[in-house]
């Protein structure tokens, strides 16, 4: 448990990307990035609450 406390304090990126190829052409290409942390009083969450 206390690495994944130390991940989320600091934060973790995860990013990949995926292609559909059908005879060597590009028909779908997706990039994904993906920001995992925490958010306490100290770190606000991006979204203000109503």
């Amino acid at each position: 448990m206390d690495l994944l406390d130390r991940l989320l304090a600091g934060g973790v990126v995860i990013t990949g990307d995926l292609t559909l190829r059908i005879a060597d052409v590009d028909l779908v290409r997706i990039d994904l990035r993906a920001l995992i942390s925490s958010v306490n009083a100290n770190v606000p969450s991006p979204w203000e609450e109503p």
